[in-house]
């Protein structure tokens, strides 16, 4: 009998003892993982700034036209007082690195210092290399602004910011009775009033324009090429409805129930989540089924987790 319990006390000893070791290896394991995508990370941070510090370089600069934020106060500072383009981006941006730590966070500020370090560096090693689209305004500003946008976007989506400007608009929208947008929108208004200055309002004007698409093709790097929607459905027919986008689409989709407030009468709302690439089928599914259904659609920056991936339709 007294084997016996020693038998099982060893035993239980033996199996803690392994457990403990499978986790500390799943520790491990984890810490590598999050090591490593965070120098990827940092990496692609580096990636991003090359390709704006290229797009300043080689296009938009030797053409007499700016960037937006604090990037373009770096270059009318240059231009009118000659310092190097690389130490006023690095030294205009440190403020606002020390209100991304205290606004959003540690990890954003280190991949921000990355960037913005890396971004003055560049600018400097590439002061001197051959401009690559010239004369051609409209040219010019829109290869401009989407060279500038891939770098951005691809820092922006890697935890890092390449310019300071966003977060001041983020902080001041917590103080003023204005959404952050609008303030990004004012203060680069402002940006490019000084940059008439140095560049004229031709200058200007073109700046703003590359800054326009510079932005859009941000949002696109950001969200992916596809994106996601949302639809919120309400019909009379929601089991017919959901079987259809199984079928049809490949997506499955959540019931939630809902009342009306006027004639209490209770409904199935569907949500579905699809690519924009459906939107217009699952648009010809719901005329089909029921023309008259509420439908609500939301744009989606993320998805994550759950069962988003498409089944095969065919």
């Amino acid at each position: 009998m007294t084997v016996t319990k020693k038998g099982i006390i060893l035993r239980n000893m033996v199996m803690n003892a392994i457990i403990e070791r499978s986790d500390h290896m799943n520790s491990v394991t984890k810490q590598k993982n999050n090591k490593l995508r965070m120098v990827f990370q940092g990496v692609l941070v580096i990636i991003g700034s090359l390709i704006t510090a290229y797009g300043l370089e080689s296009v938009l600069i030797p053409n007499n036209v700016s960037d937006g934020g604090i990037t373009g106060l770096s270059i009318v500072g240059s231009q009118l007082f000659g310092f190097p383009l690389g130490l006023l981006i690095a030294l205009l941006n440190i403020p606002f690195v020390y209100l991304g730590y205290k606004q959003i966070g540690k990890s954003f500020a280190i991949y921000s210092v990355i960037g913005i370090g890396s971004l003055a560096i560049s600018t400097s090693l590439m002061h001197h290399i051959p401009t690559i689209v010239q004369g051609d305004t409209l040219l010019v500003t829109v290869v401009g602004g989407v060279i500038i946008g891939v770098g951005m976007g691809l820092a922006l989506r890697n935890g890092g910011a390449l310019d300071g400007i966003d977060m001041l608009a983020v902080l001041l929208s917590r103080k003023l009775p204005f959404g952050t947008s609008d303030l990004i929108l004012f203060l680069n208004v402002f940006v490019f009033i000084v940059v008439s200055t140095v560049f004229g309002l031709t200058g200007a004007i073109l700046s703003a324009l590359a800054y326009f698409i510079a932005s859009k093709v941000i949002h696109i790097i950001e969200e992916g090429l596809s994106g996601s929607k949302t639809f919120n459905i309400i019909t009379d027919q929601p089991e017919l409805m959901v079987e259809t986008i199984r079928e049809r689409l490949g997506r499955s989709a959540t019931y939630q129930l809902i009342q009306g407030s006027y004639s209490n009468k209770e409904y199935k709302e569907i949500t579905c989540v699809i690519n924009r690439l459906e939107d217009s089928k699952m648009k010809e599914i719901i005329r089909e089924i029921d023309k008259n259904a509420f439908v609500t659609v939301y744009d989606v920056a993320e998805v994550k987790g759950g069962s988003f991936t498409k089944s095969d339709i065919h």
